[in-house]
């Protein structure tokens, strides 16, 4: 298989359970390719329950249910282990939880896991001041470092979320609705996910949201079916519309 692109799903399948009274299992998608470039962001839209967390799991090999052929700069995901790719491809999900007993804590959890035996601190990997300047270009200048995770409403924790994410790297970023409960920071969170794709960052997110300009292309899932759409301007006029009747907050999850 020639694999071109910056990152590749290929004939990407997910069969579910049924609900119990009907038995057997119900096909959410079957053989969805596409591919995103190195610094490029790419809307996934389409109708709840159409199964768009499905294929960011999937393609975070966090999905059981799900099987398909993935790469990133060419390498199969086989080539990786399992921690590796998830570290490289990482999906932030849309009602994150955050562990630990303040907000600096749970922001350095991935380094404190990656040094477990090593020796070292997680302090030192990751400092207080740039934790800081990260959640303050979010908005999040009103959360102290010290403050408990419990204590934190939703659209903050979604932005810590986000800053411990965007801290570790990826190089694909797979992003499940992280703006939807940000409506006074969700320009700001834009602006920050647009500023890591330029540093090189590929990013796929869901969204309900209207068009912001920052993506280049939507991908739009719908009965099984992806289909693509060049982000000009006047099919960002409704790219992200959601169809009459559906809830927003709804989504088929593996």
């Amino acid at each position: 298989m020639n694999m071109r692109s910056f990152f590749e799903a290929i004939s990407v399948s997910c069969v579910v359970p049924a609900q119990p009274q009907a038995g057997g299992e119900r096909t959410v998608f079957e053989n969805l390719s596409f591919a995103v470039e190195r610094g490029e962001i790419v809307d996934l839209v389409g109708p709840s329950g159409s199964g768009k967390s499905s294929l960011l799991t999937a393609c975070a090999r966090l999905n059981p249910h799900a099987h398909g052929t993935f790469a990133l700069e060419g390498k199969g995901s086989g080539e990786f282990t399992p921690q590796q790719w998830r570290r490289d491809v990482a999906y932030l999900p849309q009602k994150p939880i955050l562990t630990g007993k303040n907000v600096a804590e749970a922001i350095r959890l991935p380094w404190t896991l990656a040094i477990r035996g090593k020796g070292g601190k997680a302090e030192q990997l990751l400092p207080d001041e740039r934790i800081r300047t990260t959640l303050d270009a979010m908005g999040c200048e009103d959360i102290d470092l010290e403050r408990a995770p419990h204590d934190l409403s939703g659209g903050q924790t979604a932005r810590v979320a986000l800053a411990r994410t965007l801290l570790t790297d990826p190089k694909v970023l797979l992003a499940d609705e992280v703006d939807a409960g940000l409506d006074d920071n969700a320009a700001k969170v834009a602006t920050i996910m647009a500023d890591a794709a330029t540093r090189g960052m590929a990013i796929i997110r869901i969204r309900h949201r209207p068009p912001d300009g920052r993506a280049t292309r939507t991908l739009t899932l719908d009965k099984g079916r992806l289909t693509e759409r060049e982000m000009t301007d006047s099919a960002a006029q409704d790219a992200n519309a959601v169809p009459d009747g559906a809830d927003e907050n709804e989504e088929t999850q593996a």
